[in-house]
């Protein structure tokens, strides 16, 4: 299964690495354009040189990790489709030339269902995906967010638990799965 992951989805890095750390296990082939790339980057800007390194150096990781994963496509094809927001249209116009099943993206109301079907696009969330993968495959999505958490834990010298991790990362039903409770 192909899908598209939209800017929102990649630029919060818990949940980019929960979304990655699956797609590495096997369970998606993850795709992305240049421009989501760009405005990722340009988002981590904001926050400063150490931000705009930081993804700088993490979008070179998923290139090299993911040598197909970026989408190109001509002008024809974005200027042919039609979304609520027009600044979306690229992240339809990549998910059609990188032959997806579907989009994820936080953006629903920009992203309407009947519109992808036309496209033979389904659009689903972060949560809702991971939570569904979960659910196929408990052990791999448990076995990501372990070393999602790991990772949190080293780099800010902090004592995160499961649940709060996933809850912040607006990733509830994933976190109530496997924080328990």
């Amino acid at each position: 299964m192909k899908v598209l992951l939209d800017t929102c989805v990649i630029y919060p890095t818990v949940m980019r690495e929960m979304l990655l750390g699956v797609a590495a296990a096997g369970a998606f082939t993850p795709l992305w354009s240049a421009r989501i790339i760009g405005e990722w980057r340009h988002a981590a800007g904001r926050l400063g040189p150490e931000g705009a390194a930081q993804a700088e150096a993490e979008a070179a990781l998923m290139a090299a990790r993911w040598p197909g994963a970026g989408v190109e496509y001509a002008p024809s094809l974005e200027a042919r489709l039609w979304l609520p927001d027009p600044t979306d249209t690229h992240v339809l116009a990549a998910a059609i030339a990188g032959s997806a099943d579907g989009i994820i993206t936080l953006n629903t109301r920009d992203f309407p269902r009947a519109v992808l079907a036309e496209e033979g696009l389904w659009r689903g969330d972060p949560d809702g995906f991971l939570h569904g993968i979960w659910r196929a495959q408990p052990g791999l999505v448990a076995g990501v967010a372990g070393e999602v958490l790991a990772r949190a834990r080293h780099l800010s010298k902090g004592a995160w638990e499961m649940r709060p991790l996933l809850k912040k990362a607006r990733l509830p039903r994933l976190a109530k799965a496997l924080g328990g409770g």
